[in-house]
């Protein structure tokens, strides 16, 4: 889909109507659709735990289908790769920017929603954005052992977020819908964003269940432990979250000692448990 295009569909409407879609369960036509995305994107069922597509009651279920035991160990790291995809950028924070593409960077604070303390907390850091595609397995897992503090959702735009529109939108992961969630960790604070797109109908966590819809105007946040509400905290290759049709996660961590695994490099294909890298 062309990038100018993006500015002139319906993207909202698309997103309801996709979702909609995809919870429906409707028999013979819904592996039937199923058939054809996985022989359209060479999806490896081999790898799920339920490689039989007829046994999904609905695209949903099958898009967010759980892995064969094993598949995906987790490698001896500080900090593990969290998703199954590709990389679209990772590196240093400079001062509060983040390189997006070539000629485009956005700010820490436009992408946690507008919250400039937190992002100060993310100064000079180290910063991830990894993209899934349509074939992917679309689990989100923990970097390393963490406690969830806030979980903001940021209503804005849906573009595509794919390599071309990454390209093309300025500031895309901190204007498209996103859910922030906030984490203390051994080592410091760290975000994951999981960034929405065109025709991802929903993104969900694993304490809160689905997040979106409802798409209201305004951000909402919860927090959590500290007599706030519920303690969260979730181990290394735990899973913390899920898309409902795919996207992109944005990591954030503070300045400090970090080395990304020597193999990384933009575009090339990365697993879930695979080493992202190491804070020393």
């Amino acid at each position: 889909m062309g990038v100018w295009l993006q500015y002139l569909l319906p993207k909202q409407a698309l997103t309801r109507l996709a979702g909609f879609v995809a919870s429906r369960r409707w028999g013979a036509a819904t592996t039937w659709l199923i058939g054809r995305f996985v022989a359209r994107y060479g999806v490896a069922m081999s790898e799920a735990a339920l490689p039989d597509i007829g046994a999904y009651a609905s695209f949903n279920e099958f898009f967010t289908r759980p892995l064969r035991d094993g598949v995906r160990p987790l490698a001896p790291a500080d900090l593990l790769c969290p998703v199954d995809g590709a990389i679209s950028q990772f590196g240093a924070i400079e001062g509060d920017q983040v390189f997006q593409a070539k000629g485009h960077r956005y700010s820490t604070t436009a992408l946690v929603g507008g919250d400039a303390s937190l992002a100060a907390r993310f100064q000079d850091g180290h910063f991830a954005t990894l993209y899934l595609s349509p074939r992917d397995y679309h689990r989100i897992h923990m970097p390393c052992a963490g406690r969830l503090t806030r979980m903001v959702h940021v209503p804005g735009d849906l573009f595509s977020v794919n390599p071309a529109t990454a390209q093309g939108v300025p500031g895309l992961f901190a204007r498209n819908e996103r859910v922030v969630c906030v984490f203390e960790g051994e080592a410091g604070p760290f975000v994951m964003v999981l960034v929405g797109a065109t025709i991802v109908g929903s993104m969900a966590t694993v304490w809160h269940g689905v997040v979106n819809p409802p798409r209201p105007a305004a951000a909402r946040e919860w927090r959590y432990g500290e007599g706030e509400g519920e303690s969260v905290v979730l181990s290394q290759g735990q899973e913390m979250g899920r898309f409902l049709l795919g996207s992109t996660v944005v990591l954030l961590f503070p300045a400090g000692p970090m080395r990304f695994n020597p193999a990384w490099s933009p575009g090339g294909a990365i697993r879930m448990g695979e080493a992202m890298a190491a804070r020393h």
